[in-house]
């Protein structure tokens, strides 16, 4: 719990507490934009609902063997590309925000400890900064999984897209063969 303080981009830097025994404590000079960790926690949420959404429209359509529009398909592709988006743009966030910490709090790999050991050092920032390699990693594991489905969801829209334009071809072109033989079975029997 950090108390409402983002850790992604926090800066800092390690100083001597006491000369004599050498004892260091980790300064934090900026914590890290709030909003960072809002948006990303925010868009993990958005996420899960969409996806809820679009597994309950895709279980209801097989079930009811009810197949969407091409207006209805081309809408979900531009919704599942907004959603790769978001959530590309939040693993990034997340990814580098992170590495961001991780390299403030070994000092740019100077420090003779390693990010994830250093999560169960008490860094002594009022905060409770247990786990935090794990809970943060946990949490980019999420996003990116996340963003490889939505990734995949992408693809099966355009491809629907794609199935749908093309069945459009046909049935237009099946239309207008009818047409045609109409008009010459017309013909025919008018001589």
């Amino acid at each position: 719990d950090f108390q409402g303080k983002c850790l992604l981009f926090t800066e800092g830097m390690w100083q001597n507490e006491n000369m004599t025994m050498g004892k260091q404590r980790f300064i934090v000079e900026e914590w890290g934009p709030e909003s960072s960790c809002r948006f990303i926690t925010f868009v993990g949420i958005v996420s899960l609902i969409l996806s809820d959404v679009q597994a309950w429209r895709t279980f209801f359509s097989l079930c009811k063997g009810h197949d969407d529009s091409l207006f209805h398909a081309f809408l979900n592709l531009l919704l599942c590309l907004l959603v790769v988006f978001v959530v590309f743009v939040a693993g990034t966030i997340s990814s580098v925000g992170f590495s961001a910490w991780c390299d403030s709090v070994t000092e740019n790999g100077v420090m003779p400890s390693s990010c994830e050991d250093l999560q169960d050092t008490d860094l002594e920032l009022g905060v409770d900064s247990n786990s935090f390699y794990d809970q943060f990693t946990i949490a980019q594991f999420g996003l990116w999984s996340a963003w490889l489905c939505w990734l995949g969801l992408t693809v099966l829209a355009f491809l629907k897209v794609y199935h749908n334009h093309r069945q459009q071809e046909l049935l237009d072109s099946l239309v207008q063969e009818k047409e045609l033989l109409l008009a010459a079975f017309r013909r025919l029997s008018k001589v």
